[in-house]
């Protein structure tokens, strides 16, 4: 690599995983008050605020804005007030980016979850299309602030194959540059993604030049997070959950490019987010072994490629933490990583106790230290750049 100056000064650092926790007024000042308080709401509970959905405590604001708090999970701050403002206000975060020598970010939700799937507690279709609508109506107005800079993934109805291909059409249209979607529907009732059922919704991402996002802990994440049957402590069970989470997005990958997704879409892409990217090599060495070694690929004789292959044609992986288990995936697949912070949750590479001594700079110096200044130029900025039209 080059002497001088450092990576975020040489390059306009592209952010692919950031969250913004949603404003108390999101869902009351865009839905219908025709539903009441089933439509999602902040509240106080004790000295805590509280996000309610259909008369359910989900989650709170606090607990999605762990940047620059001097604590963690199950700590967090109690208030909007206690909150820094970066995690919920654009101008605010626009500053953050500033300061921490980020050019841009891709923004994903908390309260629907990370593939929309909070939404189904609605129990009501037209009620769970009006929020969804409505959250991503809001990411259009609070983007607005730097659209260049601030980078809006819809949410989507994926329980509704008609009314996803619908919003995906309206929400192209609006500026948004990705698709969320759930990585393991069969959780909730659903086909799983290799079911032609998806078909639709694949052919509308790619027909107005969406990727297709996977964030980790959209299938699986929620009440299990915290289970501790072995007693190993709260901090220690959410470490390994959470841990484990990284992971699951393999399945979605073995679905993609086994299942004949890749195939049958070779235009469109996809992205597994915040699930780390040191594993990769492995799991795609095992698919192929699988593949060819116990025959599957006498069942897909159309398919022209192994599954590395259509990784490498159509999938990302994002990276914030690892240092030692990158550099094989960095070396095999300099067009497919891209990097991420996580800002503001829990496992963030961001202002806060948990990374006080790697702010993201000082990480990026470290982990990118012997990879070739091509490399670094793809997973800092060009090939983010290239999949969300930022160039």
């Amino acid at each position: 690599m080059s002497g001088g100056m450092s990576l975020f000064d040489r390059y306009r650092v592209i952010d692919v995983d950031a969250h913004v926790t949603e404003p108390a007024d999101v869902w009351t000042a865009r839905v219908s008050s025709r539903w009441g308080d089933r439509v999602p709401h902040v509240e106080r509970l004790g000295d805590k605020d509280v996000w309610m959905v259909a008369g359910r405590p989900v989650g709170a604001p606090g607990a999605y804005s762990m940047a620059g708090f001097d604590g963690t999970i199950p700590e967090f701050p109690d208030t909007y007030a206690d909150c820094a403002p970066a995690t919920y206000d654009a101008q605010a975060r626009l500053a953050h980016l500033d300061r921490e020598g980020l050019w841009a970010q891709v923004l994903y939700p908390n309260v629907g979850g990370f593939g929309s799937a909070g939404f189904l507690q609605l129990e009501e279709p037209a009620l769970m299309l009006e929020c969804v609508r409505a959250y991503n109506d809001f990411l259009i107005d609070w983007t607005s602030a730097a659209p260049r800079r601030l980078v809006p993934v819809m949410a989507t109805p994926f329980w509704d194959v008609a009314a996803a291909v619908g919003e995906i059409a309206r929400c192209a249209a609006r500026g948004h540059r990705a698709v969320l979607f759930c990585s393991q529907p069969q959780a909730f009732g659903q086909p799983v993604l290799a079911d032609r059922h998806w078909d639709p919704i694949w052919a509308a991402a790619q027909e107005a030049g969406l990727s297709i996002s996977f964030h980790v802990g959209s299938g699986t994440i929620g009440g299990d997070i915290f289970d501790d049957p072995a007693n190993m402590g709260i901090k220690t069970v959410f470490a390994r959950n959470s841990a484990n989470y990284f992971l699951e997005n393999t399945r979605c990958i073995g679905d993609l490019t086994m299942g004949g997704v890749c195939h049958r879409f070779p235009r469109l892409r996809f992205v597994s987010v915040e699930s780390g990217a040191g594993w990769i090599p492995f799991v795609l060495e095992a698919f192929d072994w699988q593949w060819t070694n116990g025959g599957a690929f006498r069942e897909h004789p159309d398919y022209e490629l192994r599954p590395s292959e259509y990784f490498r044609r159509q999938i990302f992986g994002c990276f914030w933490f690892e240092e030692r288990g990158l550099a094989t995936a960095l070396e095999l697949f300099p067009d497919n990583l891209l990097y991420e912070t996580d800002f503001p949750h829990p496992t963030s590479m961001a202002p806060g106790p948990q990374s006080a001594a790697s702010p993201p700079r000082a990480y990026a110096e470290r982990a990118l230290a012997r990879a070739p200044e091509a490399t670094v130029r793809k997973v800092l900025h060009d090939n983010a750049a290239a999949l969300y039209g930022l160039q």
